[in-house]
């Protein structure tokens, strides 16, 4: 069985020295960047925006996942891809058009894919799988870093899950099923268990005290912990 990949959110980086961080994480083994955008507007919170992206693109090989917690979203997509994004993911509220939304993402050279909060219903995923690339399920409600892990994701994954392996049973593309929020090296393996291959650590890495052997030692427990070792 293949870890799970580990997407280190910047959010909870130190944004004085960004570029390093980056570099960091990938050194440690992050197999991702999460790139959290809010509007305060769709979520209470203001945070970066595709000029930051651009600034982060050369320092790291890794794709660059970009959370858009926007509205609206079609007029950032361009940017954003342009910045350097490969992964390009948004809430269906926050779309006119969710499919052409999609459809525009992957224009753009990115992989695309919806997020859902935690009361989000998945029936947005039933008529929409041949777009997706990624499926991004919060485990918190958006706009801060730091929450705890909601433990009614576990059977929403499951469920995500099921849709995704029925998909892939009918001969459709691979869909990444990623969660974000809360997650820690006490709770990764259960949301591994649940279905998840990608799960988003802000906090959890960015807060490695050096002691426990920084970003590399937070991420090697992670990945372990994500196979239940």
């Amino acid at each position: 069985m293949n870890p799970a990949r580990i997407a280190p959110s910047i959010l909870s980086a130190d944004f004085a020295r960004l570029g390093e961080e980056v570099r960091a994480i990938e050194a440690a083994g992050a197999d991702w960047v999460h790139f959290d955008v809010m509007d305060n507007h769709y979520v209470p919170n203001l945070t970066i925006g595709p000029l930051v992206c651009e600034a982060i693109r050369p320092h790291v090989q890794i794709p660059i996942d970009v959370h858009l917690m926007v509205e609206p979203v079609d007029a950032l997509v361009p940017l954003f891809a342009k910045a350097g994004a490969n992964i390009i993911t948004f809430h269906p509220e926050a779309s006119r058009h969710v499919d052409r939304t999609l459809q525009m993402i992957r224009d753009h050279g990115c992989q695309a894919g919806l997020v859902f909060n935690p009361a989000t219903p998945l029936a947005w995923m039933d008529h929409l799988m041949d777009r997706l690339d990624v499926v991004l399920l919060m485990s918190v409600n958006p706009g801060f870093g730091g929450q705890k892990f909601i433990p009614a994701t576990l059977p929403k994954l499951q469920a995500a899950r099921q849709r995704i392996n029925a998909h892939l049973a009918r001969g459709g593309q691979p869909i990444a099923l990623e969660v974000d929020g809360g997650v820690k090296t006490d709770n990764i393996a259960q949301i591994v268990a649940a279905g998840a291959d990608t799960c988003v650590a802000g906090s959890a890495v960015f807060g490695a005290p050096d002691a426990d052997g920084g970003y590399q030692g937070v991420m090697q427990a992670l990945k372990h912990a994500a196979l239940g070792e």
